[in-house]
């Protein structure tokens, strides 16, 4: 079972994998915005994964992690194979709203400089 630095390592291979199998996807809902994956929480049994996505350009990224939600089956078998992994976890995508806040945090702290 991985540990530490190795459930790292896979977390991060994983999320490389997951940005090109979600660009590769045809739905209108993910097409909007650059949506990008934020980062990877995998659990220590590899049982689930907690996918955190973020839809710049103007649009909710809630949509999206909708989107992606119900087609988890399918992203899940794309990664098996990409990967060559024998246990891979089911994902769980959650809306990250964190850059959005930073540029409004950013607007902010300009707006106090002039």
């Amino acid at each position: 079972m991985p540990q530490g630095k190795n459930l790292g390592r896979l977390a991060e291979d994983m999320k490389r994998e997951l940005i090109a199998v979600i660009g590769a996807m045809k739905d209108p809902r993910l097409q909007g915005g650059l949506l990008t994956v934020m980062r990877v929480e995998v659990s220590q049994d590899l049982s689930s994964a907690k996918v955190f996505v973020s839809m710049l350009g103007g649009q909710d990224s809630r949509g999206a992690a909708d989107a992606l939600n119900r087609a988890a089956g399918h992203v899940r078998s794309e990664i098996a194979k990409r990967m060559h992994i024998r246990k891979t976890p089911e994902f769980r995508f959650i809306p990250d709203d964190g850059a959005k806040y930073a540029s409004h945090i950013n607007e902010i702290l300009e707006g106090l400089h002039r």
